[in-house]
């Protein structure tokens, strides 16, 4: 249970954890009311040059110090597709468009949902922002050490429609 989640929203009376549709949930024994924890959304754009793929080395955690594709959280109220975009240009510099979705992306016990987009290199320059270390393009066969699992995934899905 988060420390937010200590006592009912609803009545104020202190939650207990119970089983409650399939999974263990904080529950308020006086209202019944159940805190259903909702998912965070973030959006990864793949862009290649010369049949490689734009990697940044993350400046935070987790992956410090490993690479991933360039993304994020979408903000509350922004469009994913613009999340997207964002997300590039902060990390990389690079501005781009996003040319269609690849997947969604998900893993169990992992409370994130990945929308991944193909993207299309349309100006800036490439450079590290402030969350990354280095920024670089790599061939799918010699990727270096990556900060999620879920990127191979990715990575894997995107090459079966753009190479």
């Amino acid at each position: 249970m988060l420390d937010r989640d200590k006592y009912c929203a609803g009545c104020a009376t202190p939650l207990e954890l119970k089983e409650e549709n399939g999974a263990i949930r904080p529950v308020c024994p006086a209202c019944g009311r159940v805190v259903y924890y909702d998912p965070k959304v973030a959006a990864v754009t793949i862009l290649a040059r010369q049949q490689k793929v734009l990697l940044v080395r993350r400046a935070n955690q987790p992956g410090y110090g490993l690479w991933s594709v360039p993304g994020g959280y979408v903000d509350r109220g922004e469009v994913v597709e613009e999340a997207a975009k964002r997300e590039v240009l902060e990390e990389t510099g690079l501005i781009v468009d996003v040319d269609g979705l690849v997947g969604l992306f998900s893993e169990p016990g992992r409370p994130v949902i990945v929308a991944a987009f193909n993207g299309i290199e349309r100006g800036g320059q490439l450079v590290s922002g402030p969350e990354t270390l280095d920024v670089g393009f790599f061939a799918l066969d010699s990727l270096p050490p990556m900060a999620f699992p879920g990127d191979s995934g990715i990575l894997e899905t995107w090459a079966g429609h753009h190479l």
